[in-house]
């Protein structure tokens, strides 16, 4: 299948998931600790009233059990320093999107971050990427537009296949980019909710066939496309979606669903689809606008 875009129904003629090739299953993740982690400034609305209240030996047991909930799942965790003055680094969905081409080959997508404080993380991720096998592959932006890894794209349970994001972090042009660097189809969905601001906090593939999602997130375009591809899409409720995150879940290999705690009626539904279901609590995270899936990076190959 070549690369494609598709922005709306009428672009998916001819489109067929069954048609989608096969993609590998995540090798692992990759994680930083929060060393340094705080909120100085107001890049999402969960920031706002939370500046200076970061609770950093708190956010450090919170994440060892996070790396915990991976490990006991079957994952493999691999570590990036931390590094000083980088405050987001915990969050390592944000700097790059790691993946395979289908030939097989590694490659990760540097991403070209929307606010400054955070652009520095790509170098440190760059370098740790490279040192592990990964052809590096630089987003050409002109200075203009931005790309937020997998944050905004999200690769589809077993299938070549992306899910891109754009509205606040991630401009839609750069979707071609990402098509062509994987050799992969994109399907673009519009966000429209600030509080959603990264695809990854409203939109959370459980299996090949079911996704839970905040409708309230897209435009009317978009929810047409998840419905026409997705047998099953699972709502979340605006308690669980905004409180508590629970599309930032992350699920490993369709088979265990690490989801923050107390995000009740979604891990109902994910039980009842027959996930094992793991509650952490990522509470000083969620400060910040980031919770589970926010705090890696899939790993291939």
């Amino acid at each position: 299948m070549s690369a494609n875009l598709y922005r709306s129904i009428g672009d998916l003629k001819g489109f067929s998931l069954k048609n989608c090739p096969q993609m590998i299953e995540p090798s692992g993740v990759l994680m930083c600790p929060p060393e340094h982690f705080q909120v100085l400034s107001v890049k999402n609305p969960y920031m706002g009233s939370h500046i200076g209240a970061v609770d950093r030996d708190k956010a450090m047991r919170q994440w060892q059990s996070l790396v915990a909930a991976f490990e006991a799942a079957g994952c493999p965790v691999y570590i990036i320093p931390a590094t000083p003055g980088l405050e987001d680094m915990v969050f390592a969905a944000n700097s790059t999107l790691a993946g395979t081409r289908p030939d097989g080959e590694k490659v990760a997508l540097i991403s070209s971050m929307r606010h400054s404080s955070r652009r520095k993380e790509t170098e440190a991720f760059e370098s740790w990427y490279e040192a592990h096998g990964y052809r590096i592959a630089r987003t050409k932006s002109g200075g203009h537009e931005t790309f937020e890894g997998s944050g905004d794209a999200v690769w589809h349970p077993g299938k070549r296949l992306i899910w891109g994001g754009h509205g606040f972090r991630t401009d839609p042009a750069m979707f071609e980019q990402v098509a062509e660097t994987f050799k992969t189809p994109v399907i673009q969905l519009k966000l429209v909710n600030e509080r959603f601001y990264h695809l990854d906090t409203c939109f959370c593939p459980l299996t090949p066939e079911a996704v839970l999602i905040y409708p309230s997130a897209f435009d009317a375009a978009s929810l047409e496309l998840i419905l026409k591809i997705f047998p099953i899409v699972v709502t979340s409720s605006e308690a669980d979606a905004v409180t508590r995150m629970a599309c930032n879940a992350a699920v490993w290999r369709s088979k265990t669903a690490i989801i923050q705690k107390g995000a009740n009626a979604a891990l109902g539904h994910m039980r009842a689809m027959g996930l094992d279901v793991v509650e952490v609590d990522t509470s000083e995270f969620v400060k910040s606008g980031g919770s589970v899936y926010c705090m890696k990076q899939y790993l291939f190959g």
